[in-house]
């Protein structure tokens, strides 16, 4: 079995400005009494607290919203029907919210709390909406906790594990990093506990069908998750352009245990996440309408800016708002593809005005660009690459 001598963190983890953290239920409560491990809160709190003062960005993705509510609530150990698994969750979510808001506030950090269902990292409109959201929190340095939101969600509708939510989070705001927190401290090439000559895995850079097949089936009891979860989250990270890492954390300050060069394995991104976002853009989703714009606002965007209202000359197609459109120049050539922050109709109401008269247009005070630089995929011909 790999030894666990610390040393040099991976350039994954060091030059991470972004990193979305996942913490299981069976890290954060304790099963016997359905409670709060304070003092490993305490402990994850310092470590987001020292990423935040070395000018990253910090996204939770939190479980234990069900374990504490149904230990509150008095539920027998063992599976829960669905109704009463969202009441424990009705109840847990606000001790949990609660328990962080307090911590992070020791620390002079402010917290948000943020439930999700599948709809919302999948449907695009939605997922514009959550992740414009998250990113103005992070504008105001605030921390984001996350949890699929199990008050409301059905057995046909969740997620059904916090990790593969964790990796669909990670990859809306574009996180460079995702840690995955879990009792065991990495892939190893049979499951540990039945097989004493198993060896972790240091960085797999290909989920090949051998991968696969060293993961085992289970979770803990208060889990939902195993190694066949954090696999899947692997994929949907690493097609992103996310790095991730599983990594233990039973002990305290797992977060900077992993600074620290602590054993763990690494899951490589082939890309960034930026180029991914960006490939996915052009390359994937199908075009609902064109915008043509003027010569300022091609030469706007090929600086690097958003697309604002007042440089757009026409608007054309069926498009809602979070879908994909094409960007082309007044002689009609395709210059780029974005994601659009309006309906066709809301932007041709807007198309050619200044963003501060779009209240005054829409009745609502909507997002001053029409698409952000972020949303955007100009083609390699006709951009100076950033």
């Amino acid at each position: 079995m790999t030894t666990a001598n610390k040393h040099a963190a991976r350039p994954e983890w060091r030059n991470a400005r972004r990193i979305a953290v996942k913490i299981g239920s069976a890290l954060l409560t304790d099963s016997a009494t359905g409670t709060l491990k304070q003092t490993w809160l305490e402990a994850i709190g310092d470590d987001v607290a020292a990423l935040r003062a070395a000018g990253r960005d910090v996204i939770l993705i939190s479980s234990g919203a069900i374990a504490l509510g149904r230990g509150a609530l008095g539920l027998e150990r063992g599976p829960l029907r669905l109704e009463e698994a969202q009441a424990a969750a009705s109840v847990g979510q606000i001790t949990l919210a609660h328990a962080y808001q307090t911590v992070f506030a020791a620390r002079g950090l402010t917290t948000a709390q943020i439930l999700v269902t599948p709809g919302d990292t999948e449907q695009r409109r939605r997922y514009l909406n959550a992740r414009n959201t998250i990113e103005t929190l992070f504008k105001f340095g605030a921390i984001p906790v996350v949890n699929e939101n199990d008050t409301v969600a059905t057995s046909e509708i969740r997620y059904g594990d916090n990790d593969r939510l964790a990796a669909r989070v990670a990859t809306m705001v574009t996180a460079d990093c995702l840690a995955l927190l879990s009792d065991i401290d990495g892939l190893y090439t049979a499951p540990p506990a039945k097989d004493p000559n198993a060896k972790r895995l240091d960085v797999v850079t290909a989920i090949t069908p051998e991968i696969e097949a060293m993961a085992g089936d289970a979770g803990t009891e208060l889990s939902r998750g195993g190694m066949v979860t954090k696999l899947a989250a692997a994929k949907i990270a690493v097609s992103a352009g996310t790095n991730m890492v599983i990594a233990s954390g039973k002990e305290l300050h797992p977060l900077r245990a992993l600074g620290e060069g602590a054993p763990c394995t690494w899951f490589l991104a082939a890309a960034n996440p930026v180029t991914a976002r960006k490939r996915w853009i052009a390359g994937t989703l199908e075009p609902r309408g064109v915008i043509v714009i003027d010569d300022g606002a091609r030469a706007a965007i090929q600086s690097g800016r958003s697309l604002l209202p007042a440089g757009v000359r026409s608007v054309s197609g069926g498009f809602e708002r979070g879908e994909a459109v094409v960007i082309r120049d007044m002689s009609g050539c395709e210059i780029g593809r974005g994601l659009i922050a309006y309906s066709a109709e809301e932007a041709a109401l807007i198309a050619g005005r200044n963003s501060m008269e779009i209240a005054g247009l829409l009745g609502y005070a909507g997002r001053a660009a029409l698409i952000h630089r972020d949303d955007m995929a100009l083609h390699v011909n006709t951009q100076t690459q950033s």
